[in-house]
């Protein structure tokens, strides 16, 4: 997002962050209410047209939302939309994008309640890794043939009494309800989403062995110091890395590798 929607958006969550710190608000049954709005705005094109023309006024459209929402979800989730619509938007898709963002943050905020925060994101983490290492299921969840139903059971099949469920409701979500992204991209939004929860930075750390607690820790208050922020440490293994560790924080990559190293020799060789 950029321009108008970004504002709007940064809007949208100091107004959930409020709500939610302030009051005794079911953030769980606040994200289901999100996401079914989500996915009527997904729905109806005309609709969320309506509530991001700028040629109408933010009254009359937050008027609009309020006499459709209603009766239908809670009135936290009506003032959250109706505060929404009343903003400007670049784009009308922005709004169904921000709708389903603030769902995600209201079932993470229910799990950082509950002390559980940090073990959703390993769990995030540790499913885009079964993912991507297993073409078969990655196939079967992002199927077109496949019905939403049949992809919800085969994931509370994987992930029931085995996930927390904050994660298995974030990981269903997103199968069933794609929008268009494939699911790593949606699958790091929401590590993302996550890490944001506690103003962390997240860094993927690829080694050939296992850290120890130390190594882990000091990796930690390193990068914590180059970055300025806490920063929460997603640690993958991999044998082909040959010995070292890659350190990735968003699109930079630290790479200290033999294999790496060895590369590079070779590139000189050859040059």
């Amino acid at each position: 997002m950029n321009g108008a929607s970004r504002e709007a958006l940064s809007a949208a969550r100091e107004s959930l962050d409020a709500l939610t710190d302030n009051t005794p608000v079911d953030a769980t049954k606040l994200s289901d209410e999100l996401a079914a709005v989500t996915a009527l705005l997904d729905r109806e094109v005309s609709l969320r047209r309506v509530l991001t023309d700028p040629a109408q006024s933010g009254e009359a459209k937050a008027e609009l939302a309020q006499r459709l929402l209603s009766g239908q979800v809670g009135g936290e989730t009506v003032d959250l939309v109706s505060g929404m619509v009343r903003n400007r938007w670049s784009r009308s898709r922005d709004l169904v994008d921000a709708a389903e963002e603030l769902a995600n943050i209201a079932d993470l905020t229910a799990a950082q309640k509950a002390g559980a925060l940090d073990g959703v994101e390993d769990e995030l983490f540790r499913f885009g890794r079964i993912v991507s290492s297993s073409p078969e299921l990655r196939s079967a969840l992002t199927d077109k043939a496949a019905t939403a139903t049949a992809k919800g059971e085969l994931l509370r099949s994987l992930l029931g009494g085995k996930a927390h469920a904050t994660t298995e409701r974030l990981v269903v979500r997103l199968v069933t309800q794609p929008r268009g992204r494939s699911l790593e991209a949606g699958l790091e939004s929401l590590s993302k989403l996550a890490a944001a929860r506690r103003n962390r930075m997240v860094a993927v750390v690829t080694s050939a062995v296992p850290l120890s607690d130390q190594q882990k820790q000091r990796l930690g208050a390193v990068l914590a110091k180059l970055y300025g922020r806490e920063m929460h440490l997603n640690l993958d293994v991999d044998p082909a890395v040959l010995g070292g560790i890659t350190v990735q924080v968003g699109d930079e990559v630290i790479n200290g590798t033999i294999a790496e190293r060895l590369g590079e020799a070779t590139r000189r060789l050859a040059g």
